[in-house]
């Protein structure tokens, strides 16, 4: 091991699938936690209508609570004007929230400043600094344009992903893969600079009514560096999760090549071949992340099992 560029070090959450849930609607908030999902967005943005939005931050706790029970993680996408943000994070921020997804980010000073208010809150509360994340969502022309100061704003910043329909609708083009390609990507290339996790995939979040489409937009969207996304329905999750994550012939290859590149090393050699391929240092540590995320995965799946055993 050892190999791991600086800008890959930063602790992330384990995440494949991240579902919303609208704050204000019961029904979806008692079901969420038997979904399956990696981490809920509790939303307060979107899904919430304006004269909602009040009751819906009343009760943003509870919901919280109530989405992680079975141990997931908990994201509360926030507003964005900005006297809505403010009491979104005065009601988020907390430890029973692990991350607040910030809509329309345009620039880095809108990351500086909601970091800010997370350092108050968290000071006022008596809370480990730094323990509330943030995930910036760019939508609009003008974010895409500052999306890699936005990836590298702010320590807190762990995730970055394109509002495909809001973006589309700025652009004023249809919300289909070859429009959303080029600034789907724009976003990919920023976080990885940046060192933070490129969240979503290629296309619209908004079409869920045909699972093997969707499937197949995941596959592409893993093999261009994405490692997780959000979802809006159910029959999502376990695409998610299973192609976010990988496979039992992945961790068998990655074994492999583990094994292998440690006895040519042990000769003296730096690469060796397998199934016909030349193996060095980068697909050795693909094949170290792919082994750590494996193991990460292990351990969060044994984690919540205990936590579903003893709320029995």
């Amino acid at each position: 091991m050892g190999r791991e560029s600086d800008n890959m070090t930063k602790a992330f959450p384990v995440w494949r699938s991240m579902m919303f849930v609208p704050a204000n609607i019961p029904r979806f908030v008692e079901k969420a936690h038997t979904r399956g999902a990696d981490a809920y967005i509790v939303d307060l943005e979107d899904s919430v209508v304006e004269a909602e939005k009040a009751a819906a931050r009343g009760i943003v706790q509870d919901v919280a609570a109530t989405v992680g029970q079975a141990g997931a993680d908990v994201i509360v996408r926030i507003n964005r004007p900005w006297r809505h943000a403010v009491r979104d994070l005065e009601a988020a921020v907390s430890p029973g929230v692990h991350t607040i997804a910030m809509p329309k980010v345009g620039d880095a000073g809108h990351v500086q400043a909601i970091a800010e208010i997370c350092d108050e809150l968290e000071a006022e509360r008596g809370m480990t600094p730094g323990h509330t994340k943030l995930w910036a969502l760019v939508e609009t022309a003008a974010g895409l344009f500052n999306a890699r100061e936005i990836a590298g704003a702010h320590d807190r910043l762990i995730g970055l992903s394109l509002g495909s329909e809001d973006f589309a609708l700025d652009i004023g083009m249809a919300p289909d893969v070859d429009g959303l390609y080029p600034p789907t990507m724009e976003c990919v290339y920023a976080a990885r600079a940046a060192g933070i996790m490129p969240l979503g995939f290629l296309g619209s979040i908004a079409g869920f009514g045909d699972i093997e489409a969707f499937r197949a937009l995941i596959q592409r969207s893993r093999a261009l560096g994405f490692v997780a996304s959000s979802c809006i329905h159910p029959a999502q999750v376990p695409v998610l999760n299973e192609l976010y994550g990988p496979s039992a012939e992945e961790v068998d290859w990655a074994h492999r090549v583990i094994d292998g590149f440690a006895e040519a090393e042990a000769d003296g050699r730096g690469s060796f071949q397998l199934d016909g391929k030349m193996i060095d240092i980068p697909i050795v540590v693909r094949a170290e992340r792919l082994m750590a995320r494996h193991d990460a995965l292990k351990t969060r799946a044994a984690r919540a099992a205990a936590m579903t055993e003893a709320s029995r």
